[in-house]
């Protein structure tokens, strides 16, 4: 019909297709959240490591670190953590080949790792209590609590993601988004083993060598 023609004098319109455009990857949104959660992390692990700086002489007539720390327990634990850095390395590679089964193994022995790690802190932490030497005993004190045991919950918290992971790849498998938490588990725990280096080197190793 002539009514429902196009005008002769009308502008033709133009869809221009853009050739740069960009395609993102499925869950590429959840691992850049990750990575902005880990930065904020950094930073409070960062402030502390700051305010145990400044503290670490304060010892009010306390005790001093070479007094209290048990550097060979010490050196075990980190041993522990960096122990089960290496398994979940180990799970990792088992879930790039679709391995079920050691993706699963590996895991429980890194989240065995784990608590065997903080049931050596809660030792460490029972022992300097039962010594006097509490978070209230001076400024050192109170921020080495604060230090230690921040890393701690997030060790424990590690644990207990470990643990939801283990029912979700028996119940799942290794889909596209157990894969994707996994990375984002491994993040997590290669970050706290880095945290642990710092905490090792710059509180206890520092502090008896003073």
């Amino acid at each position: 019909m002539a009514d429902a023609q196009q005008p002769a004098d009308a502008a033709p319109a133009f869809y221009v297709l853009d050739p740069h455009e960009h395609h993102h990857e499925p869950g590429s949104g959840t691992l850049l959240g990750f990575w902005i959660y880990l930065m904020s992390d950094a930073l409070i692990f960062a402030t502390l490591f700051a305010t145990y700086g400044v503290l670490s002489t304060s010892y009010a007539g306390g005790p001093s670190p070479r007094e209290i720390f048990e550097l060979p327990l010490v050196a075990l634990n980190t041993a522990i953590l960096l122990v089960s850095s290496i398994t979940y390395g180990f799970a990792m590679i088992a879930m790039q080949e679709g391995k079920l089964g050691g993706t699963r193994l590996w895991l429980a022995i890194t989240g065995l790792l784990g608590l065997a790690f903080v049931g050596v802190e809660l030792f460490e932490f029972g022992n300097l209590i039962t010594e006097g030497a509490t978070p209230q005993r001076s400024a050192f004190l109170s921020a080495f609590f604060t230090l230690v045991s921040t890393h701690g919950l997030h060790v424990s918290f590690g644990i207990l993601w470990i643990g939801v992971m283990l029912v979700q790849l028996g119940q799942r498998g290794l889909h596209a988004e157990n894969q994707r938490r996994l990375l984002c588990l491994s993040m997590f725990w290669h970050f706290l083993d880095v945290v642990w280096i710092g905490v090792f080197t710059f509180v206890y190793l520092l502090g008896v060598l003073r």
